[in-house]
């Protein structure tokens, strides 16, 4: 009879422990799916965007053409911006154009201050974003300081370009991923914390970002 028992007892364990795993994995689903498909511009856009994200528009103000999420603890950021169409420049020269205008609003125009890696195409195949003519990513590293302080930062730089000609908007889609803080950063205060559920984003998550972004209301463009 106590045989019996214990193998009853057993059995109820394994059942609570079956059912503490289905219900982990509906969290983890439900986490997921809350990611997927986030509202942009409104609506007028979407994409996936991955964990840890804090929308900078609830903390100050942004423009009307960017929308802009910070980890919360790492300093990475992802930036997906609406921006009138450079029609002098085509292919990876576009994307290498828009890197070097971000360059010279993170002030590292300077020789040695900045430097393109690498320029891809993004196939159209695995894009969600159908409209465009082409697409690019370029990864490359930029000297920056923050708050316009005299310290500054090596950052990784990972910037998709959608060119959209019939709307004659390029759409910008920036991970900045920083390489080096300076210790002498603002950015250096708590980054030796590292938080359960905080991991750093990836070039995978930043890939989801890209592979995600969709059209849904073209009057975004004006």
């Amino acid at each position: 009879m106590s045989v019996s028992h214990c193998c009853f007892s057993g059995n109820t364990n394994c059942k609570r422990a079956a059912i503490l795993v289905v219900i982990l994995l509906c969290l983890k689903v439900r986490m997921q799916d809350a990611a997927i498909g986030r509202p942009l511009f409104g609506g007028a856009l979407s994409a996936t965007i991955p964990h840890s994200a804090t929308d900078i528009s609830e903390l100050r103000e942004i423009p009307d053409n960017q929308e802009v999420f910070a980890h919360c603890h790492t300093d990475q950021s992802i930036i997906v911006e609406l921006l009138e169409l450079q029609s002098h420049v085509q292919n990876e020269d576009a994307a290498r154009y828009h890197f070097e205008d971000v360059a010279g609003s993170n002030m590292a125009l300077a020789p040695g201050t900045s430097e393109v890696r690498a320029v891809v195409a993004l196939p159209k195949s695995n894009l969600s974003l159908e409209e465009c003519s082409s697409a690019w990513l370029l990864t490359g590293t930029q000297c920056v300081a923050k708050f316009n302080e005299e310290a500054k930062n090596i950052v990784t730089i990972h910037l998709g370009l959608f060119r959209l000609p019939q709307f004659s908007t390029d759409v910008l889609v920036t991970f900045n991923d920083p390489l080096n803080i300076s210790p002498d950063s603002s950015s250096a205060v708590g980054m030796g914390e590292q938080l359960v559920g905080t991991e750093p984003w990836t070039l995978h998550d930043f890939q989801c970002v890209l592979q995600s972004l969709r059209l849904h209301d073209p009057g975004v463009f004006g």
